[in-house]
């Protein structure tokens, strides 16, 4: 039986690391996690802020997934659409899911994020 989400993993390109850390600890305000010695080889880095965890996998054929994409909940979302915002990441309101305010970004490599509040 499912009982939770335990991480998403989302691909990046080999040596991207720095700019993903600028964007995930510093824009986003996450945590970056140790990985364990026998995956830290492979590269990539992982993050967390909360129960929620993102781990970033290097993959040498890397193409960014444009269309698929972690759906992330937020409190204060205007906030935090400005604190990307001021942190160069792209912020696209988005207003066609009922009962949410929501919006989505990039992260440098060109993965696709959805940041969502419910309104009700």
């Amino acid at each position: 039986m499912l009982t939770a989400v335990d991480h998403i993993q989302l691909a990046a390109p080999p040596g991207s690391e720095p700019r993903l850390r600028t964007y995930y600890v510093d824009a986003l305000g996450m945590t970056e996690i140790p990985r364990p010695p026998a995956l830290a080889a492979r590269g990539g880095c992982w993050f967390q802020a909360g129960a929620v965890q993102l781990h970033l996998g290097v993959e040498v054929d890397f193409r960014p997934a444009r269309k698929a994409h972690p759906g992330l909940r937020v409190r204060g979302i205007t906030a935090y659409a400005a604190r990307l915002e001021a942190h160069y990441a792209p912020v696209t309101w988005d207003d066609e899911l009922p009962g949410h305010r929501r919006f989505f970004s990039t992260d440098p490599v060109g993965n696709r994020l959805e940041f969502l509040e419910p309104t009700d």
